[in-house]
């Protein structure tokens, strides 16, 4: 085994993984793409939850807005995020009511 210096991509490659500052950022996109699909009104009543097998969770504050999203504006959202999210598989929309702490996309634990 020969001692050769790292690359520097490689190490940063690594700590990324290590602190998982890779899906922070992936989560950082989501959200900004959300806020554009949705519009200014509906992201202020929504947050993104999780991307799981493909399926992305949004949590609503209230029910109207979240019957009117998961019915009537659910294939246009889709749309719209597979446009601003090219690289990212998302197939579906899953919408539930949920309420969160702070401004800042950040769902309470």
């Amino acid at each position: 085994m020969e001692n050769r210096p790292e690359l520097v991509g490689e190490v940063l490659s690594r700590l990324f993984a290590a602190r998982g500052w890779g899906r922070r950022q992936e989560q950082l996109r989501i959200e900004e793409a959300w806020a554009e699909a949705a519009g200014a009104e509906a992201a202020g009543h929504t947050r993104v939850g999780s991307l799981r097998r493909r399926v992305l969770e949004v949590l609503v504050d209230n029910a109207v807005l979240l019957q009117e999203s998961a019915h009537f504006q659910k294939r246009q959202l889709l749309e719209q995020l597979r446009r601003l999210l090219p690289s990212m598989p998302i197939h579906d929309l899953r919408f539930r009511t949920g309420t969160w702490k702070d401004s800042k996309n950040r769902r309470e634990a």
